[in-house]
């Protein structure tokens, strides 16, 4: 016993001698006296500003909305935007890859630098693997600054930024925004990659964003300025100690302009990019339409309770009073959502998630926090639904849904209530997004766009899910309607074979829920 005390002790000494040299040898920078920086302000001088104002004025008070649910339709508004834009760019990603959508975006964002827009694009450390050598090229241009979210203060391997520094890193900054001359934003669930924006045949994620003008925007640029300025970001080269070539990112840019995938993208946004290119968008909508949003203290492990975004939604998104319907790519509610939905069911209220199946979800920990909790959940009556490998039929049977279920794997964070509104934004329904990374959103009055949600949901999802249930008995079955009316009975979870099973149940023996 002395002797197992002992290794225990020296282990922890040792652990502790660890991360103290660890920090000491890799210190954070020194950001005391960096100045903060701010949104521009709008102006009427450029294209967007005056047709965004225009039509803004004849809707006082209002936002106009546009939900975007094709991917590539998603990305070539962005790249019009790109192209459009005149005065500055603010972009906030979770993820952003080297691949086509990504350079595309990037060479677009570099191009609007070189002509004098201010570019700030602000990303998460984690989500920007093989990049470095690209971020410091551009961010060595005129016009075009990049910064880093908790960023790791090691390069290579990254990760092992997390043997020493586990707390801090381990909190990510999961928002999306795209704000364009202060006057247009673009908010929802999708990064930047081409899985986000269907660019790839059969390797996409569903999801859905907003495309925003009016009031609104204001408040998301003064949000995106918070995090700008907080303690949790860091100047690309204060992190990067490396030179970055903007000839070898040419060259990049180049090779992708040049991928027959990108062809039609490039030929849409040139037949589009005009000054008047605000004009024929026309805004499907204006309505009221709050940001929420965590404060970026949640960053630094230090936000207040009324700081986070979970304890705001509740009072923002109202009392529900007849139906909710909750997509959530990642779902895991815990004990506190369960109770939650389980009381609205229980109430005579209506209550539908949508979430991946087995055999769609990208994150396997992540179902086995889910299952856990689905027996209750089925028990008060809340009915389930998880999306099956692209919904069992052909895209062109599936992609007009309001959430195009016609992708590989359900990525898309919705709520409808009652018919009346919706939520869209990058907050799953799980413990992560609760508590650990910082997440944003629009609450949209928009009856017609939460009908289309829960349309969704009552019509074609029912031939794009499996649908668990219990027996009198209390034994878990699935059901899948075909097309043809007929309909198939699983006993055990469809797509996972029992090793599978085994395996997502000893997950779920883990203590690890509260990083899910």
């Amino acid at each position: 016993m002395k002797r197992l005390l002992k290794i225990i002790v020296y282990t922890a000494l040792l652990g502790a001698f660890y991360v103290f040299t660890a920090r000491m040898l890799f210190p954070l920078p020194d950001i005391a006296d960096r100045h903060n920086e701010y949104t521009l302000p709008v102006s009427m001088a450029t294209p967007i500003g005056a047709a965004v104002g225009a039509e803004s004025a004849l809707h006082p008070s209002k936002s106009g909305i546009l939900p975007l649910r094709d991917g590539l339709g998603a990305l070539v508004e962005r790249l019009i935007l790109v192209e459009t834009a005149a005065q500055s760019i603010d972009a906030q990603y979770y993820i952003w890859h080297d691949d086509i959508s990504g350079i595309l975006l990037l060479d677009a964002l570099s191009r609007a630098a070189q002509r004098g827009v201010r570019v700030r694009l602000l990303l998460d450390d984690n989500g920007v693997p093989g990049l470095d050598g690209i971020m410091a090229a551009l961010n060595s241009q005129e016009n075009f600054e990049i910064r880093l979210f908790n960023p790791s203060t090691v390069r290579t391997p990254k990760y092992a930024g997390y043997t020493f520094d586990f707390l801090r890193m381990n909190r990510r900054m999961h928002n999306k925004s795209f704000i364009v001359d202060g006057a247009i934003a673009i908010v929802g669930g999708r990064n930047i990659g081409d899985e986000y924006f269907d660019v790839v045949e059969d390797n996409f994620y569903v999801d859905l964003d907003v495309l925003v003008a009016g009031p609104v925007v204001a408040e998301t640029s003064t949000m995106f300025d918070q995090y700008w300025n907080s303690q949790s970001v860091f100047a690309v080269e204060t992190i990067i100690n490396r030179a970055g070539s903007l000839d070898d990112f040419s060259e990049r840019a180049a090779e992708i302009a040049a991928d027959p995938s990108a062809a039609p993208i490039l030929h849409t946004v040139r037949g589009a990019a005009t000054p008047g290119y605000i004009d024929r968008t026309k805004l499907q909508e204006w309505t009221d339409v709050q940001l929420i949003a965590d404060d970026p203290r949640k960053g630094q492990g230090i936000a207040t309770q009324d700081q986070l975004m979970i304890n705001q939604m509740g009072t923002i998104l109202g009392s529900i009073e007849t139906r909710l319907d909750l997509v959530s790519a990642y779902f895991v509610p815990g004990h506190r959502g369960t109770d939650w939905l389980s009381e609205i069911a229980l109430s005579g209220k209506d209550v539908r998630v949508v979430t991946n199946a087995m055999n769609t979800t990208d994150v396997p920990l992540v179902h086995a926090g889910y299952t856990k909790y689905r027996r209750e959940l089925l028990k008060a009556g809340v009915r389930l639904y998880e999306l099956k490998l692209r919904g069992g039929t052909s895209d062109a049977g599936l992609h007009p849904l309001p959430l195009g279920l016609s992708g590989a794997s359900l990525h898309a964070k919705t709520f409808a209530i009652d018919g009346e509104r919706v939520f869209i934004g990058s907050f799953n329904f799980d413990p992560r997004s609760a508590l650990l990374n910082s997440e944003m959103g629009y609450v949209i009055e928009s009856a017609s766009l939460a009908r289309r949600v829960s349309n969704g949901v009552d019509g074609p999802l029912l031939l794009a899910s499996y649908q668990p249930d219990l027996t009198p008995e209390e034994k878990m079955i699935w059901q899948e309607p075909l097309y043809d009316g007929s309909l198939v009975i699983y006993q055990e979870e469809p797509g996972a074979s029992w090793i599978d099973q085994l395996t997502i149940a000893v997950l779920g023996l883990l203590p690890i829920e509260w990083l899910l």
